[in-house]
């Protein structure tokens, strides 16, 4: 077997905010798990596939909205997870930011209680 390459500190930051957010999905009740896993798991890939590596200063700008995500998750009163996506405005103003912005992604977290506004809303790119 090959041996593996080290891994930076980026990127071990970057896999340990992952588990983090893998054992707080464990700590939801059980019918959420799997959806919250799924959820996470599609945000990281599709991060990791199309985020330049040498974009430093994006990919802590993501740590830090992931880790602000990981706080709100952590919340008792936070139960669930979803995403939706929708259409960018932004083609209306610059019409080559289009293609670039078509898909973006959006995670909210929803509260406990019905009644209530969602305890956290997360956004991710």
């Amino acid at each position: 077997m090959a041996p593996r390459s080290k891994l930076s500190g980026m990127q071990k930051q970057v896999l340990g905010l992952y588990r983090d957010f893998l054992r707080a999905a464990r700590k939801k009740p059980p019918e959420e798990r799997n959806r919250i896993r799924s959820i996470i798991s599609s945000e990281f890939h599709e991060k990791a596939k199309n985020v330049d590596r040498k974009n430093f200063l994006y990919i802590e700008y993501l740590m830090r909205r992931g880790k602000k995500q990981l706080e709100q998750l952590n919340n008792p009163e936070t139960v669930s997870l979803s995403t939706f996506k929708f259409a960018s405005s932004s083609a209306a103003i610059n019409p080559s930011l289009d293609n670039q912005n078509s898909n973006i992604s959006s995670s909210e977290l929803h509260a406990a209680e019905p009644d209530k506004e969602p305890a956290a809303k997360a956004t991710v790119q």
